[in-house]
C-alpha cells in the first residue's frame, strides 16, 4: 500500500467516521493501529512506523495496515470513545494503569496466545505488569524505566565519598551538602508531576502500596507511607530539598539539579540524565540503581498493543501486534525511541552507556499500582504531600486526610 507518512492524521479522521475493518472496498483484512509518538523526534516516528507498515504488509500482502499517528492530549479520552462506540482502531497502545477499567467492561480482548511462541523471551515484569486478573491484555513493546541520575562533583566537593544507595544513606548525606548550599534530592513536590515520578518511588522502597490488597480502600497512610513522607520533612528540615520543593517540577533543562543547587533526582529517564549531562558535563553525571529502603523498585511501565474487542480483523490484528514485539523491529524502537525493549532476546544497535547503565534497573521495574483509579487517587494525595512539605500538615495527618478522601472516591462507584 502507498501512503505518504503524514497522512495518518486524516485517515484517522476517515475511519473514526467508518469504524475499523470494513468498507474498504477489497479483500484484504484491514488492521489500523492507533500509535503515539514513543518516538519524540515527528520526521523519525513517520519515517519509523512508515518503513514497519511498509515491511509487513510486503510479507502479508492480504493485509492493509493504516497506522494512524494520535497525540498524547485528550488520549484517555479518545481511547475510551472509541472502545464504547466500537470504532476507530484494531490496536492501540496502552500502558498498565489504563487496562483495569477496560478489563472490566469488557471492550479489550486478552492476547496471551500472541506472546505465547516466544513468551519466555519477554521480560516478566512486562508481561505482569499488562495483565488483569490473570490474563495478559498487552503485547509489549516497549518497556521504559527511571533510575537516579546525580551530580558527582557535588557529592565529591562535600566529602561524601559513596553517593547515596539507600535512603539511609541519602538521609545521612544531606547536612553535608547542606553545609555547601546544596540539596542532596532534587524532589518535584508540584502536584502535578506524577507521583510516579516523585512520592511513590520512596513509598514502594519502604515496602509500601497505594492500595490495600482488595483494591477497595488505600494504603498509603500505613507506616510504610508515613515514614516516606517523614522522610521528605527531615530532609527538608536539614536543607536537603530544594526551598521551592513544593511548587517545583521535574525539569532538569532550567532547573536546580543543571545549576548545582540539587544533587540527585531518584526517579530520573535517560533521556533527563543526557539532559542533565549536556548542562554539567557528562563526566560529573552518574547513574544510580533505584534507592533502597526495604527493598529497590524502580517506576517502569511497559507499552503494549491492546486488542479492541470490537475488532472485525482480530486474526489480522494479531499477526501485526506479533510482528511489531518482534526482536528485529523491537530492536529499532528501542534504538529510535530511547525506550527499552521489552524482551530480552533483543540488542540494542548504538545503545549508548548511558542507555546501558539505565537498563540495568530494569530488574527492578514497577508500573505502579494499577488500579481504574488509580490516576484520581493521585490527585486527592498529592495536594496533600505539598501541603506537608509547606509545613501546613504533618505526615500522618496529611496522610491520613487524603486516605479520606480516596476511599470516599472508591466507594463512590464513579
Amino acid at each position: 500500500m502507498k501512503k505518504a507518512a503524514a497522512a495518518g492524521v486524516a485517515v484517522a479522521l476517515s475511519l473514526a467516521a467508518a469504524g475499523c475493518g470494513s468498507g474498504s472496498g477489497s479483500d484484504k483484512s484491514v488492521v489500523t493501529l492507533w500509535m503515539y509518538p514513543v518516538i519524540s523526534d515527528q520526521a523519525k516516528n513517520l519515517a519509523f512506523w512508515g518503513k514497519v507498515e511498509k515491511d509487513f504488509e510486503a510479507r502479508n500482502p492480504a493485509i492493509d495496515v493504516k497506522i494512524d499517528q494520535q497525540p498524547w492530549e485528550g488520549r484517555q479520552e479518545k481511547v475510551t470513545t472509541a472502545l464504547v462506540s466500537k470504532k476507530g482502531f484494531d490496536l492501540v497502545v496502552l500502558v498498565p494503569d489504563q487496562l483495569p477499567q477496560y478489563a472490566q467492561q469488557g471492550t479489550i480482548e486478552a492476547v496471551d496466545d500472541v506472546v505465547a511462541p516466544d513468551k519466555a523471551a519477554y521480560m516478566p515484569n512486562a508481561l505482569t505488569a499488562l495483565t488483569v486478573d490473570g490474563k495478559l491484555y498487552g503485547v509489549p513493546i516497549y518497556q521504559t524505566i527511571t533510575a537516579p541520575i546525580y551530580n558527582k562533583k557535588l557529592f565529591a566537593e562535600a566529602g561524601v565519598d559513596k553517593v547515596p544507595q539507600t535512603l539511609a544513606e541519602l538521609k545521612e548525606a544531606a547536612p553535608k551538602l547542606a553545609a555547601k548550599k546544596v540539596a542532596v534530592l532534587d524532589y518535584p513536590g508540584k502536584p502535578e508531576i506524577s507521583l510516579n515520578q516523585s512520592f511513590y518511588p520512596i513509598l514502594w522502597a519502604n515496602g509500601g502500596s497505594v492500595f490495600a490488597a482488595d483494591g477497595k480502600s488505600v494504603a498509603f497512610n500505613g507506616p510504610e507511607g508515613v515514614a516516606s513522607l517523614q522522610l521528605l520533612l527531615d530532609l527538608k528540615a536539614v536543607g536537603g530539598l530544594p526551598e521551592n520543593t513544593a511548587s517545583k517540577g521535574n525539569d532538569i533543562e532550567g532547573g536546580a539539579l543543571a545549576s548545582g543547587k540539587t544533587a540527585m533526582y531518584h526517579a530520573a529517564t535517560a533521556l533527563q540524565a543526557d539532559q542533565l549531562g549536556a548542562a554539567i558535563g557528562a563526566e560529573n553525571v552518574g547513574i544510580g540503581l533505584p534507592l533502597e529502603g526495604s527493598k529497590r523498585v524502580a517506576f517502569g511501565i511497559a507499552g503494549g498493543l491492546v486488542l479492541a474487542r470490537h475488532s472485525e480483523n482480530k486474526d489480522a490484528a494479531k499477526k501485526f501486534a506479533a510482528y511489531v514485539a518482534s526482536p528485529q523491529v523491537a530492536a529499532e524502537l528501542a534504538k529510535e525511541s530511547g525506550f527499552f525493549p521489552a524482551r530480552t532476546d533483543v540488542t540494542v544497535p548504538g545503545q549508548t552507556e548511558s542507555s546501558k547503565e539505565f537498563a540495568k534497573s530494569l530488574q527492578y521495574a514497577f508500573p505502579g499500582d494499577t488500579h481504574p483509579k488509580a490516576r484520581q487517587v493521585m490527585g486527592v494525595l498529592a495536594p496533600h504531600i505539598q501541603a506537608a512539605l509547606l509545613g501546613k500538615e504533618d505526615a500522618k495527618t496529611a496522610l491520613d486526610a487524603a486516605a479520606k478522601e480516596a476511599d470516599q472516591l472508591l466507594g463512590s462507584g464513579g
